[in-house]
């Protein structure tokens, strides 16, 4: 594990820290700078930056870390005097971005916000140069800059290209569940508040859980176990995890990801999972980052609030005095206090989500007894919730089911000869 500095305007460092970790380097030193602004030139006043090269030149330090978002200049400005590399917390999230995606969708959209990002400090690069500069320490000398920033906005033209492909397969897949009569449930939420966990419960499979900062990056989708179904009644249900939120994310960062985020915003209800465990200021501030996120990707399903690890709180008084200084931000939603670990109040939960699902179609129809029933039926099974089913000379049957599908499943019935009963 590497050694780093972090030199920060903010007194709360829990998140960078966690963030330096992801990527194998440990926080040795803090340099904090009560300031309104960072200083337009170094981000730090000219003292600040003394100290820190003082301390540098007895210790054995291979990064720098700022926590915040540096311009192309201050950073050029840090890297000459610190001859260190120099991270600012994008840099340092796309650097774990990297080192976690796995899918080829994701790397290509990691690939992506990294060229993105590199593109205004390239362009200060060839200023710097141009002007007889030498062109920093992270660029290792002179080079051709120019050619370098051509080639970036030809990466990113193809990037594009290949992540639109990728997305039309995408909206295929999720059309073809959609004509099925699948309800598309997303789980959201910030990272690391048990996403993947609950996925993992619902679905009855085994999906990669780690306690570590964006260990999904790629949207999973799984069918809810028909053990719970029974809980819910209601037709098939299917899950989404997503890639967890962060606060302070550029736009563009989100826009590169906005093929993978595109499954929360069409789904037909969000579960924006919330660590209740953790002080009630940080869940305000990561409940507040997300409602933001989500409105951000034109999110407009019904959010229904889940709040997790309930099973860590001492008391149900102090989950319900958390609850109550939450409810400014909590408004009108609806919500549940669950422990996804300890498989607490999951009925609930499917309570919750039942009521907030879109509402459903149910028909009563009658079938003849014949082959041809039997294979529909087999398919009803499958794609609506059978509420009750009789045999005598004909097929009695009572379902729900999502109001998209319930013209196709009426004609279907004529087909075979079968009478609707009532539609309603």
């Amino acid at each position: 594990m590497g050694n780093a500095v972090l030199i920060t305007l903010n007194s709360d460092i829990e998140e960078i820290e966690s963030l330096a970790k992801s990527i194998d380097h440990k926080i040795i030193k803090v340099f904090f700078q009560h300031r309104e602004k960072p200083d337009v030139n170094t981000y730090v006043g000219r003292g600040k930056i003394k100290e820190i090269k003082e301390f540098l030149e007895n210790k054995e330090v291979d990064l720098i870390i700022v926590d915040g978002e540096l311009k192309p200049s201050q950073w050029f400005k840090l890297e000459k005097e610190f001859e260190k590399e120099v991270y600012d917390r994008v840099r340092l999230i796309l650097s774990l971005f990297a080192k976690r995606a796995e899918s080829m969708e994701a790397k290509l959209q990691v690939k992506l916000a990294q060229l993105q990002y590199e593109r205004p400090f390239v362009r200060e690069l060839i200023h710097r140069a141009r002007a007889g500069e030498h062109p920093g320490f992270m660029a290792g000398g002179e080079y051709q800059v120019d050619d370098y920033y051509e080639m970036i906005k030809r990466q990113m033209k193809d990037i594009r290209k290949k992540l639109e492909k990728l997305r039309a397969g995408r909206e295929l897949r999720r059309k073809h569940r959609y004509e099925a009569g699948f309800y598309l449930i997303a789980i959201a939420g910030y990272t690391n508040a048990g996403k993947s966990s609950l996925l993992n419960l619902l679905s009855e499979e085994r999906v990669k859980v780690e306690e570590m900062l964006f260990s999904t990056l790629s949207p999973t989708t799984r069918k809810i176990s028909k053990k719970f179904l029974s809980t819910v009644g209601k037709p098939p249900l299917l899950l989404t995890d997503t890639v967890g939120f962060i606060k302070d994310l550029p736009s563009w960062i989100i826009d590169a990801f906005h093929s993978t985020l595109e499954e929360i915003a069409v789904a037909d209800l969000i579960l924006l999972m919330v660590d209740l465990s953790e002080p009630v200021d940080k869940i305000r501030t990561k409940l507040k980052t997300s409602l933001k996120e989500l409105v951000e990707i034109s999110a407009e399903s019904p959010i229904l609030l889940v709040f997790n690890k309930i099973d860590r709180i001492s008391s149900e008084q102090e989950m319900n005095n958390k609850i109550e200084k939450l409810m400014d931000i909590i408004d009108n939603r609806s919500y549940s206090c669950i422990s996804v670990n300890k498989r607490l109040n999951i009925d609930e939960l499917f309570t919750a989500i039942s009521k907030n699902l879109p509402s459903f179609v149910e028909i009563k129809m009658s079938l003849p007894l014949n082959k041809e029933s039997q294979r529909f039926l087999s398919l009803l099974h499958e794609r609506t919730w059978i509420m009750d089913i009789k045999y005598s000379d004909k097929i009695l049957v009572h379902l729900a089911t999502n109001q998209r599908v319930s013209e196709k499943i009426i004609e279907m019935v004529k087909q075979i000869d079968g009478r609707i009963l009532t539609a309603k």
